[in-house]
């Protein structure tokens, strides 16, 4: 059985494509495995065409759309998960562009598909007084909970992603001042974080305990479990969870209804801005690309303000005995015209 156009284009958009032209993280080129497992499953279930036998000229622009909405309705995806799914496909079809133009126009049609708007969330982040209620839950006499504490005060000081922490080594931490944490975010593009000495001693003692200030082990993971193992995404939202859910247990007015570990950075973010750190510095220090994308905190800050103010008004005018005008005369337009009299 001889492979399809689509499997060798698609073979190479992941395979070479991605890590090798685009640098693509390994994280990014699961997400877009994973759409495209999705759109076969989609092809062979419901356009009966099987992952061996389908061609490029068996997809079109109503393929793509229909796969959207099955998406939405069938696997109940939010708008979110379906534009993430959209642009793992624009990827592919920007790269046929160039690698099959014969049907360049279809590509293109593609390519048109807009993503669908939705309205933004509100930023959810935790005031001071609840970062030091969660930061005060790990058990200091306990090497799992010393272990905690690093984890979750390194997450929220340096405003990190969580990949970002879980792919940290020893060899990316400078105790020396100025003291920094370098991390290495979306596209592995690197970003040195500043820090306070009194923000790293915690992790100094932590690195000390586990000794990975030894230089033979600069390349070890700098969070592991208890079998020595990498810590994964799903081990860092779990350990957050737990102590959220302690937190909320002591003063549940301090924690929101829906926290994750994005939130601490988040909470960073809203703290440093209201320090009055300029948006340029804060823009930098999370990895930002455009400041455009920062301006969210400035706005969310703004806005809680706004309504921080509104709840605290009073009204102070002087109230009238008498009745307004327009109450006074039930014929508004005959009392607007006798204005001109």
């Amino acid at each position: 059985m001889h492979p399809t156009d689509f499997a060798y284009y698609l073979t190479n958009f992941l395979s070479k494509y991605l890590p090798g032209e685009r640098g693509a993280s390994p994280n990014t080129i699961a997400s877009y495995r994973d759409t495209f497992a999705l759109f076969l499953t989609y092809m062979n279930k419901v356009k009966h065409y099987s992952a061996s036998a389908l061609n490029l000229k068996d997809i079109s622009k109503d393929t793509i759309e229909d796969f959207l909405k099955w998406l939405e309705t069938n696997r109940n995806n939010s708008i979110s998960t379906r534009n993430n799914r959209l642009a793992a496909l624009h990827a592919f079809f920007q790269f046929l562009q160039y690698e099959n133009p014969d049907n360049l126009h279809e590509w293109q049609r593609i390519l048109s598909i807009p993503m669908k708007h939705k309205e933004k969330p509100s930023i959810t982040y935790l005031s001071l007084d609840g970062v030091k209620l969660l930061l005060s839950l790990p058990e200091q006499t306990t090497r799992q909970g010393r272990r905690d504490l690093a984890l979750l005060a390194l997450l929220y000081d340096t405003a990190a992603r969580v990949q970002e922490v879980i792919d940290l080594t020893p060899a990316q931490i400078r105790f020396d001042n100025p003291c920094t944490v370098q991390l290495v975010g979306k596209g592995k593009k690197a970003r040195i974080v500043p820090m306070l000495n009194s923000q790293m001693e915690l992790l100094k003692q932590y690195m000390e305990e586990h000794r990975l200030l030894v230089p033979a082990r600069r390349c070890y993971p700098l969070f592991s479990n208890t079998r020595g193992e990498k810590l994964t995404r799903a081990g860092v939202n779990y350990i957050l969870e737990k102590y959220i859910q302690k937190a909320r247990q002591e003063n549940a007015c301090l924690i929101p209804d829906k926290f994750s570990c994005h939130c601490l950075r988040h909470s960073k973010s809203m703290h440093l801005l209201q320090a009055g750190v300029n948006l340029v510095y804060i823009r930098d220090i999370l990895g930002h690309e455009s400041i455009q994308t920062t301006e969210i905190y400035a706005r969310a800050d703004s806005k809680q303000k706004r309504e921080a103010i509104e709840k605290a008004y009073v009204d102070l005018r002087p109230e009238s005995e008498d009745e307004p005008k327009w109450q006074e005369n039930p014929d508004l337009l005959a009392w607007l015209k006798g204005l001109n009299h």
